[in-house]
């Protein structure tokens, strides 16, 4: 999945130029609110979403991580096939993937406190997400820079026909190599927990039409709204699934990781490319 990820963000990269994220910099508006978008009003819905709703409070807990994880390379991806903003969506997944070093560890910890009559205490570990981070997302980026600039036009022209066929390729391998291997998710019986999947479909809907309209209703761009709700439509599920079985040991929390990531890629694949078509709002 690393090596996948590697790639598929050297992929992007050679189909952006510096001067994209100048202009995501120099001009914060857009980051600015899809990262408040992702901190506060993703969680948010999805608190207000469960608080109720009848399921184990367990499973409760996996939804809030969901919604407290970063969007992943799956989101860059969608954009880039979508023809948003790719740089920004670049810069919403690295920022947010070291916030979630202090966001995640309070989400939980407020999630327990609600659900479980408890806590938590998590600790993510500063060097190596940023290592991660580094290694998978802003390093591949930055050399796909680097080589597209030795490129002219008609050679990138070139790569791209079969750069939009590869990476959506190299994604879904790389999903279902860990689907098939990994033991967590090979006992599995979907069927059972179909259920779970109303609220969770219901998140990823509800997330993305109030990050398009927050962002609209602010008056940016309609490239800008809908790579906003890209990135609260899928969230990093391989993160969620870490986080769930390697330091919480819980494979209730998890599971709803695996059933999110089973789903989320087509219906925000398709929900953006509705926003993106109708352009709801634009005077």
């Amino acid at each position: 999945m690393p090596a996948t990820i590697t790639l598929i963000m050297l992929g992007i990269g050679l189909e952006l130029k510096f001067r994209d994220f100048i202009r995501v910099f120099t001009k914060p508006k857009a980051i600015l609110i899809g990262l408040g978008c992702q901190l506060f009003l993703l969680p948010g819905i999805a608190l207000a979403l469960i608080y109720y709703w009848p399921m184990e409070n367990i499973y409760k807990v996996g939804v809030m991580l969901l919604a407290a994880c970063p969007g992943g390379t799956a989101s860059n991806l969608v954009t880039k096939m979508l023809g948003g903003r790719i740089a920004l969506s670049v810069s919403l997944t690295a920022f947010n993937s070291f916030l979630i070093l202090f966001t995640i560890p309070v989400i939980v910890e407020l999630s327990y406190f609600l659900f479980s009559n408890g806590t938590q205490s998590l600790d993510l570990g500063f060097w190596e997400t940023a290592r991660e981070i580094l290694l998978t997302v802003l390093l591949p980026v930055l050399i796909g820079i680097i080589i597209g600039g030795f490129l002219t036009d008609s050679q990138q022209q070139k790569l791209h026909k079969p750069l939009r066929i590869l990476l959506p390729l190299l994604l879904l391998v790389a999903v279902f190599a860990v689907i098939s291997l990994d033991d967590s998710e090979q006992n599995i019986h979907y069927l059972k927990y179909v259920p779970l999947l109303l609220p969770l479909f219901l998140l990823n809907i509800l997330t993305m039409i109030a990050g398009f309209i927050t962002a609209k209703s602010l008056q940016l761009r309609h490239r800008s709204a809908y790579t906003i709700a890209i990135e609260m439509g899928l969230q990093n599920s391989v993160l969620a699934l870490y986080i769930g079985n390697q330091l919480l040991q819980n494979q209730n929390i998890s599971l709803m990781a695996i059933l999110y990531g089973s789903f989320s890629l087509l219906t925000t694949f398709g929900l953006a490319y509705i926003l993106k078509r109708f352009q709801f709002y634009e005077k």
